[in-house]
């Protein structure tokens, strides 16, 4: 399937497994990065980074390790662009139009939950009453902490915050 899954569910195997993979990109592009034109550079990351990034992501970006990928993220990007250490790569993400990690998890968020829209109970079904939220998505309440962490609470609050 592609996802290591452990007996805790903290995805810590998983993101290192990522992270393995993204240092050796690091290392390739170090070493092509003076040879090769940047729009290539940016077919790389767009084909290989981007894809291994965004796999299953609305399932382990919650945990707490995915700061390493986050880091490791923005190495590759300062890489492509030539971008010191200390500089900020905010600019660069937006000049190659880039989505972080963050931003792209709560994407891929929104398009889970518009994909799977059938899934959800709006507010709208709940009651009959015309509030202001009542095309939001409904949260059911919870006692797990997992489930709470997981795909369809967060794509519901992500979903909801939409304007």
């Amino acid at each position: 399937m592609g996802l290591i899954i452990d007996e805790t569910l903290s995805w810590n195997q998983h993101i290192d497994h990522i992270a393995t993979k993204l240092c050796s990109v690091c290392y390739a592009l170090r070493n092509i990065k003076h040879t090769v034109p940047q729009s290539t550079l940016r077919t790389i990351y767009c084909t290989y980074v981007h894809s291994i990034l965004s796999y299953g992501i609305i399932f382990w970006a919650r945990s707490s390790n995915v700061k390493k990928l986050f880091i490791l993220q923005k190495k590759i990007v300062r890489i492509i662009t030539k971008t010191g250490v200390r500089e900020s790569c905010k600019e660069a993400f937006k000049n190659m139009e880039i989505m972080t990690l963050y931003s792209q998890y709560i994407f891929s968020l929104i398009l889970f939950t518009v994909k799977n829209k059938h899934l959800f109970t709006s507010s709208r079904e709940i009651h009959k009453y015309i509030t202001r939220n009542n095309t939001d998505l409904h949260l059911p309440t919870v006692n797990v902490t997992k489930f709470y962490k997981g795909p369809y609470i967060s794509g519901s609050k992500a979903f909801n915050h939409l304007p």
